[in-house]
């Protein structure tokens, strides 16, 4: 799963990495929990891509109550295209998520270790993300709402654990924009690069935030 990431590139210049302009008003940050705002790429009405700002927490547009995208953070890429959650989100409405990097726990013993993950390029990327519009009925409150789409760990970061999100590059990113049906397969079995190193407990709180969150407190992975 995903459940923590950083994004400290400028915005503008890592859209512009996928071919996308515009500019967002986007601070650095170094522990996006769910329910917090993110950067992302989607489709306009035209089909042009654009950059925007979503909550992380996926709100289906038939949801009685946001609440529940608290519990919608990620997707699995074996099921999104069937379950009801998620499948016209899937069909129609897909999104990039800008990211520098993630976090992941891994149990050693009793004590569960943070680790930052990255591309072993050190490059910002994407997240494969779906994108939702919810209105209330009550009071006309709009929310865009996104989720992470997961799948199956590579050899490499199956040593932390058994899931990982489906990341994209410049090279393949617009496809799935594009409602390419194959790119999650094709993915997640060439993953791209990684590299990871343990990090200090700070992160463990969704309200500490600096630089040194994804700074090594020990040996990278191999």
């Amino acid at each position: 799963m995903c459940g923590r990431f950083a994004f400290y590139s400028p915005a503008a210049v890592t859209a512009a990495l996928f071919g996308v302009s515009g500019s967002l008003d986007v601070k650095p940050r170094y522990n996006i929990a769910p329910i917090q705002y993110i950067a992302a790429i989607r489709n306009d009405e035209e089909a042009q891509a654009e950059l925007m700002s979503f909550r992380w927490g996926l709100v289906p547009f038939w949801a009685r109550d946001p609440s529940i995208g608290n519990r919608m953070i990620n997707a699995r890429a074996e099921t999104v295209a069937e379950k009801p959650s998620f499948r016209n989100a899937y069909r129609k409405r897909r999104c990039l998520i800008l990211a520098d990097g993630f976090y992941e726990w891994h149990t050693e013993g009793s004590v569960k270790i943070p680790y930052f993950i990255s591309l072993a390029s050190g490059e910002p990327f994407a997240f494969a993300g779906l994108w939702e519009n919810w209105q209330s009925e009550e009071t006309g409150e709009i929310l865009e709402t996104t989720t992470i789409v997961t799948t199956a760990a590579n050899d490499y970061l199956s040593q932390l654990h058994h899931r990982m999100p489906v990341v994209l590059q410049p090279d393949n990113a617009l496809r799935w924009l594009g409602g390419d049906m194959e790119l999650i397969e094709e993915v997640a079995t060439n993953a791209p690069a990684f590299q990871a190193w343990p990090v200090g407990r700070k992160v463990n709180n969704a309200r500490n935030e600096s630089p040194d969150l994804n700074d090594p407190a020990g040996e990278p992975i191999k």
